[in-house]
């Protein structure tokens, strides 16, 4: 199993600027690769392989005096970058014809210049984390390095991100065993859960538990806006519009961090207390679309849901999707009658009373539900874990 782990580095100028010639030669090998399989589709020539291109792009390009200053940097780098251009190939050509999972996607567009960049080094760059904790990278130096936690085992490549903050990144890709993350099973037979999510509370779990909405974008939303506004204002090309907008890019820096910080906490507090956990298979994308869209991507289900799964994989817990369209909210917990509020109108429901007597919150009677279904697809063998 494939991992990554991710600290923040600290340059020094001259390193910065070894990376950003880096940077703008990983750049510039792609395009090249973009532009040279373009060529040939116009003409109707046969799409030059991997190899011919890195002889083209790379080693006879280094000879030319248009190309020269490419020798500058790490010749993995150059050969990552074709590698990516071959894969943004192959998802295309897999796309359109049907194989590859998702929504369709289109051919591989020239890359800008922009404020995230990154390249990657592999083992055959000889990259080395030094003993006093410093990361050796081939024609950078040695990048210091702020370690949270140790790495589990020998990182196969390390990716090098420079975000719109002006702040660089190191992230590992490390090789660790199947068990290494297992938990203790829990033999409780009530250490199961379902989970409702909604927008008036994230979640809503057994017994009536609520995790509220944290709300992280709505919280610095009104900063961000004066930021934008003070950015809009600045003269194209001045120093003070850097400024601004890197002013806004930390916002946007914040909002990401607490929320990646908040929803490893809550999926992690989850997997440790329950040891089966079944949710309902959200249609985000086309949530995302609708009214309530930014409350929608605020709130991240979508991340909360993939975190989620891949957490109780690696942790050996009972994972279930129920089916989208499960009646969860409507379906009557005591009766099993569909007697709940249904259209847009019911989402302002919060309280409904059945037929059969039994008054239901609208959330805990979904969770109930959620938890019924998914524990009848675990006994029939539909669960994903």
């Amino acid at each position: 199993m494939l991992l990554r782990y991710r600290y923040r580095v600290y340059p020094t100028r001259p390193q910065r600027q070894a990376l950003a010639q880096a940077f703008g030669c990983a750049r510039v090998v792609f395009n090249d690769a973009v532009a040279a399989r373009k060529h040939a589709h116009a003409e109707g020539l046969r799409y030059p392989t991997t190899a011919a291109l890195s002889k083209a792009l790379i080693t006879d390009a280094k000879r030319t005096p248009e190309r020269a200053w490419l020798g500058g940097v790490s010749a993995v780098v150059l050969q990552q970058a074709l590698a990516d251009a071959d894969r943004a190939y192959r998802n295309f050509f897999a796309s359109i014809k049907g194989k590859r999972a998702g929504t369709r996607i289109g051919p591989p567009r020239f890359k800008r210049r922009s404020n995230t960049q990154a390249i990657r080094f592999t083992r055959n760059a000889r990259f080395k984390v030094l003993a006093g904790g410093r990361l050796r990278l081939p024609k950078i130096g040695d990048l210091k390095v702020a370690w949270s936690r140790e790495l589990p085992s020998a990182p196969s490549s390390v990716t090098i991100i420079k975000a719109p903050t002006g702040r660089y990144y190191a992230s590992f890709v490390v090789s660790v065993d199947d068990g290494a993350e297992l938990l203790e099973p829990i033999s409780d037979n009530d250490a199961e859960t379902g989970i409702d999510l909604g927008l008036k509370s994230f979640a809503v779990l057994r017994g009536g538990k609520v995790i509220d909405s944290p709300k992280f974008f709505r919280k610095l939303e009104r900063k961000l806006k004066k930021a934008q506004r003070e950015l809009s204002r600045k003269q194209q090309g001045s120093s003070n519009r850097v400024k601004a907008r890197i002013k806004v890019a930390k916002i946007h820096q914040n909002v990401k961090d607490t929320r990646f910080d908040w929803v490893n906490k809550q999926v992690y507090t989850l997997v440790s207390e329950n040891q089966a956990l079944y949710v309902e298979d959200l249609n985000v994308r086309g949530l995302s679309r609708g009214r309530a869209a930014k409350s929608v991507q605020d709130a991240s289900f979508g991340m909360f849901l993939d975190r989620l799964e891949s957490k109780a994989q690696r942790a050996g817990r009972t994972f279930a999707k129920v089916d989208r369209y499960f009646p969860s909210t409507r379906l009557c917990s005591t009766c099993g009658a569909l007697t709940g509020p249904n259209g847009l109108e019911g989402l302002k429901v919060r309280q409904w009373a059945c037929g059969c007597g039994a008054v239901h919150g609208r959330d805990e009677n979904a969770e109930i539900n959620i938890r019924r279904e998914g524990q009848r697809m675990v006994a029939a063998g539909q669960s994903d874990t």
